[in-house]
């Protein structure tokens, strides 16, 4: 992982091009299971993936709480150590946050570079960053996360015992980098507020239309779904967090215009100072009439996902606006759930089920797609002509349409 965040030069934004070998570790706490464990070290391994390095081994253990001092037990620790010189492993990815004093005595016992779930998502996110807005939110984030671990930074001061004055610097070099750091934490905030202004103008400009946001997990196929309904080329990959600036198209179902906008994903441990610098982007969301929660149908934790998703949701006060949940993947579904001989009345009846459990669990109107293979689209484009002309005609009751 690059250890320089100047996001502005593009040949040092993100991680290095050459892949990394990586060890990952997390816990199972009290408060989590086997299996909720082993779900955030897959999601960890993609993320690791996705910023350009390989996943060697995981290492896990059970813990009431993480080690103050070096987050995993002493064996523990060992066991890595030793992995990790008789693998020439390059890093070292914690499942959660780690302090400056962790994160300092870690790279001292394993002598290779160690990095958290907070510092690889904010670096996927500064190899994403393409608009002046989403580097800044970067930027923004990166410092938030940074303040708190300047002390680790220079606990090597400490060992220089006995030199007259050497104590003082040390506290004074602190100082000075946590009002640099502050004084740059302000200048992000205003030019934050500078490009909202913009971006509130360009809003207010798009007229009355209604608006549409497509939401969900990262990585569940809303870029894909946003150029099939607004046949527009939207970039899309399958990695975690494809999507990092909102876009916004302008689509016509028949004569009936709205405004269709890809938002960036959701996920699990997203750290708060990311949320926060990120809320800007997330306006589209706020402000829009209806949601497109879209789903990964295929995925073993896709009802946790959806959790996530409502809570982060519910954080932005838009957890109450009117919503269909599209679930997507479905031909990925079939592959992965489906025997082969199981007769099609079966498959329909069980879908059906699902549907209707879904539905009367989340109460809300949902719909299974497979944006992929263009599986029940038109049923879907139904489904948001309904519920957008119901929107015109409450916004625009005295106005004649004919949609």
């Amino acid at each position: 992982m690059s250890d320089n965040w100047n996001i502005s030069k593009e040949k040092k934004k993100g991680l290095k091009q050459e892949v990394e070998k990586a060890v990952i570790v997390g816990l199972i706490t009290q408060n989590q299971t086997d299996q909720q464990a082993s779900e955030y070290l897959d999601e960890l391994e993609f993320l690791a993936m996705t910023a350009g390095a390989k996943t060697i081994k995981r290492f896990v253990q059970r813990l009431k709480h993480p080690d103050v001092r070096t987050f995993v037990g002493k064996g523990k620790l060992q066991e890595i150590g030793e992995y990790v010189e008789l693998h020439q492993i390059d890093l070292v990815i914690f499942d959660d946050d780690l302090t400056g004093k962790q994160t300092n005595i870690l790279e001292e016992e394993l002598k290779v570079k160690i990095i958290d779930r907070s510092s690889l998502i904010l670096d996927i996110f500064a190899s994403r960053a393409q608009t002046a807005q989403a580097k800044t939110q970067v930027e923004l984030a990166q410092m938030q996360y940074l303040l708190p671990r300047l002390r680790g930074l220079w606990t090597h001061l400490e060992r220089q015992r006995g030199g007259i004055g050497m104590r003082g610097p040390g506290e004074m070099e602190i100082e000075t980098d946590r009002r640099i750091v502050r004084d740059k934490i302000s200048l992000l905030k205003k030019k934050l507020e500078k490009i909202d202004r913009q971006n509130l103008t360009q809003r207010k400009n798009r007229g009355d239309l209604i608006r549409v946001a497509l939401v969900g997990y990262t990585n569940v196929g809303k870029s894909t779904l946003m150029n099939i309904l607004s046949k527009s080329e939207v970039f899309a990959e399958d990695k975690l967090f494809a999507t990092l600036d909102t876009t916004v198209r302008k689509v016509v179902f028949g004569t009936m215009p709205f405004l269709l906008s890809d938002t960036v994903g959701f996920i699990r441990k997203l750290p708060h100072h990311l949320i926060e610098s990120f809320k800007s982007t997330l306006d589209e969301v706020r402000e829009s009439d209806i949601l497109l929660h879209v789903v990964d149908f295929a995925h073993p934790q896709y009802e946790d996902h959806i959790n996530t998703v409502n809570s982060t949701l519910k954080d932005l006060n838009a957890i109450d606006k009117p919503t269909i949940l599209v679930f997507n993947k479905l031909d990925l579904y079939r592959n992965r759930y489906f025997d082969e001989l199981l007769d099609e009345e079966v498959k329909v009846e069980i879908l059906s089920e699902t549907k209707n459990r879904l539905e009367n669990t989340y109460q809300t109107k949902s719909i299974f797609v497979s944006a992929k293979e263009k599986e029940n689209i038109n049923d879907l484009r139904e489904m948001m002509r309904e519920i957008i002309s119901q929107h015109y005609e409450i916004r625009y009751p005295y106005q004649a349409k004919r949609w």
